[in-house]
């Protein structure tokens, strides 16, 4: 590869990282000749063969820009086209084929998109599955219902529990009594009933005080 600085045709390698989705290589070089670094970056290239015959390399951005008329009104962010992008691509790439037709990439956007708004997936499919008139359409919508209605059981089939991920939490046991302790209700009624008969509760002795004990000293004459 040649410098970008001296246009020298041969350099050394001095560092390489992996991308974090591991389809990249960003390589850190350094010019013989020049002796300054730049950096580089590998990928596999993917060619698309269009209608015509024309191949041209896979660009993630040709799929937003598809996908972002099919969504137009719709509540679908940059960031959800973004990776309805990423996840067409590796996809694409989990083939391991190195050219692809230019219909199976609008047939691989389908799956995610249907995922991420039903109605952009319907216009999109309109296109790329050939809707000719109405039955297709309602062919198409009896088939997202019937999706609908099994991930809707699947999803009733499981306890709530199970759904937010919280244990039962453990089983109380109720104090016992003592023997001699009466019943609440009885406890409670108690004092009325005492005070029900009108009888005063009988008034405590009290034990009488001791004199005081007085000691006589002598007295010297």
């Amino acid at each position: 590869m040649h410098c970008p600085f001296c246009r020298h045709n041969d350099s050394k390698v001095v560092d390489s990282r992996t991308s974090d989705d591991g389809t990249a290589i960003r390589r850190r070089r350094r010019c013989t000749e020049c002796g300054r670094r730049f950096s580089t970056l590998e990928t596999t290239s993917i060619s698309v063969i269009k209608r015509s015959g024309v191949t041209e390399p896979f660009d993630r951005q040709k799929i937003v820009n598809g996908v972002r008329k099919a969504c137009q009104g719709r509540p679908v962010s940059e960031d959800d086209l973004a990776m309805l992008a990423q996840e067409v691509e590796e996809s694409i790439r989990a083939s391991g084929s190195a050219e692809v037709e230019a219909h199976d990439v609008g047939l691989a956007i389908l799956p995610p998109l249907r995922r991420l708004d039903v109605v952009a997936y319907l216009r999109f499919a309109s296109v790329y599955q050939a809707f000719d008139g109405l039955e297709d359409f309602e062919r198409a919508i009896a088939v997202l219902r019937d999706q609908q209605a099994e991930l809707a059981g699947q999803q009733t089939l499981v306890p709530p529990a199970a759904r937010t991920g919280a244990a039962p939490g453990p089983r109380r046991r109720p104090a016992r009594r003592g023997a001699d302790a009466p019943p609440a209700e009885d406890a409670a009624d108690a004092p009325e009933e005492s005070g029900a008969s009108g009888k005063q509760p009988a008034p405590r002795r009290r034990r009488p005080k001791k004199a005081a004990e007085t000691v006589t000293q002598p007295r010297l004459l």
